[in-house]
């Protein structure tokens, strides 16, 4: 890290020598290990190294940007006059900078990010197998496989600009997934688990992963056709958090400065119901998006970014503030820990409320527009009777409007998936337009 910090540190030296009034430098250093099996054998081992500097630069409100992954002084030397080249050739933006020097972050407390785990390929194959051997030992109808994966990673990150901030973060992540296809012919079905942490002690056991895999896969096995009209639709919480995500898209400065969101000017609007609550929590220990700073260096801290279904503020680095006419939120490089709070409801009972619907435990497709908010994806699942999984659907549609979508919620589960930045559990919506081939009612 002393090493990548001296590299950066001469660089911004470099840029103002060259007549930058301001500039910013990110380098990077990442490794790590990859291992695939399928049916028992090895398809790949793959080891990673990779390096790189970037660097932007202002020059009069203009702004220029190089990059490198050769981490040779010369090197460096050649980009740093590059981005000046460029931005002595592009047109002034008043909105261009560095974020505001007072925003900087001062503490660096330890988020226990830094776990690396000392796997060897033959260890990681020989867990992945596992893995794999323990769904397929499942059912003989689990006759197939996708195949089982093992990765491990290192990151080292430094990001220093103008203002004398330099801020240097490490992490590690690990995972183990299993993908596993059941019966045969033209009626196979497949499904998948997979463990993810940034330690490997946080991991599922890897026969466990297999286990969920055939589990999951055989539940599919045999769907029926979903009946047409508007009915309830749980959400389970892997696909959940997308709901929560394309809020996160169309609350983000880009999309609200360039008027292509649906939730233009609604800060201080009741978007959610008045129990539920988005709540950003950068300082999590072992999280997921955890970080002291953002991209541009500035502090992250607690925040609300819904509270009692109001939406309190928008996502925003230090340009998407200035086109806006509002301050950096600590977002440069998107959302933090973001942890959806509802009433905590038991997934059973949210299940068992449901007297016809459609639980969705997979979605398809892109038909999701943030402009207008109009929601339509493909999605497989269960179809519910009297608050009981009744038979598998799949190749059906379910469609609304985002905004009335977020007001229709009625609840959230306390079945929180950590597998993501976005923890959330089970979300149920009152009433949704299904599209499948069955009848209605």
């Amino acid at each position: 890290m002393a090493r990548l910090a001296q590299l950066a540190e001469d660089a911004l030296k470099r840029c103002r020598v060259l007549g930058a009034d301001q500039a910013e430098v990110g380098v990077n250093e990442d490794s790590g290990l990859a291992v695939n099996v399928r049916m028992g054998e090895v398809e790949t081992v793959e080891h990673t190294r990779d390096r790189g500097l970037s660097i932007t630069v202002y020059v009069g409100g203009r702004k220029g940007s190089a990059s490198t992954a050769d981490l040779d002084p010369s090197s460096i030397e050649t980009s740093v006059q590059q981005a000046i080249a460029i931005a002595r050739h592009t047109e002034a933006d008043p909105c261009a900078g560095l974020a505001d020097a007072e925003r900087m972050a001062r503490e660096f407390p330890n988020l226990d990010l830094w776990h690396p785990w000392g796997l060897g390929a033959d260890a990681a194959v020989e867990l992945a197998l596992a893995c794999e051997a323990a769904g397929r030992s499942l059912d003989p109808r689990l006759a197939n496989s996708d195949g089982a994966s093992v990765s491990t990673g290192t990151s080292l990150g430094l990001y220093a600009n103008t203002h004398g901030f330099l801020g240097a973060e490490r992490s590690t992540s690990h995972s183990i997934s299993c993908s596993l296809i059941a019966g045969k012919g033209e009626d196979m079905q497949r499904d998948y688990w997979y463990s993810s942490a940034c330690a490997a002690e946080d991991l599922e056991a890897a026969e466990s992963i297999g286990r969920r895999a055939g589990e999951r896969a055989l539940r599919r096995l045999d769907p029926r056709e979903a009946p047409t009209g508007e009915f309830p639709v749980l959400f389970a919480p892997e696909v959940a958090r997308s709901l929560i995500g394309h809020l996160l898209s169309a609350a983000s400065g880009g999309a609200l400065y360039r008027r292509a969101s649906f939730l233009l000017d609604a800060c201080g609007q009741q978007i959610l119901p008045a129990w539920m609550q988005l709540r950003e929590r950068p300082h999590i220990p072992r999280g997921l998006r955890s970080a002291n700073f953002d991209a541009e260096g500035v502090a992250t801290l607690d925040s609300d970014l819904v509270r009692d279904g109001v939406l309190t503020r928008y996502i925003l680095g230090s340009y998407s503030a200035r086109k806006l006419g509002l301050a950096s939120t600590g977002n440069a490089g998107g959302v933090h820990n973001l942890i959806v709070d509802g009433r905590g409801e038991r997934f059973e009972d949210l299940l068992g409320g449901v007297a016809r619907g459609v639980l969705v435990t997979e979605l398809m497709g892109q038909g999701v527009s943030t402009i207008t908010g109009d929601y339509s994806r493909g999605a497989a699942g269960f179809w519910v009777e009297n608050g009981e999984i009744a038979w598998p659907v799949d190749e059906f549609t379910i469609a609304g409007n985002l905004r009335d979508m977020y007001q229709a919620i009625e609840a959230v589960g306390g079945d929180i998936d950590p597998r993501s930045h976005i923890r959330t559990g089970s979300i149920l919506i009152g009433r949704m337009t299904v599209a499948g081939g069955g009848e209605g009612s």
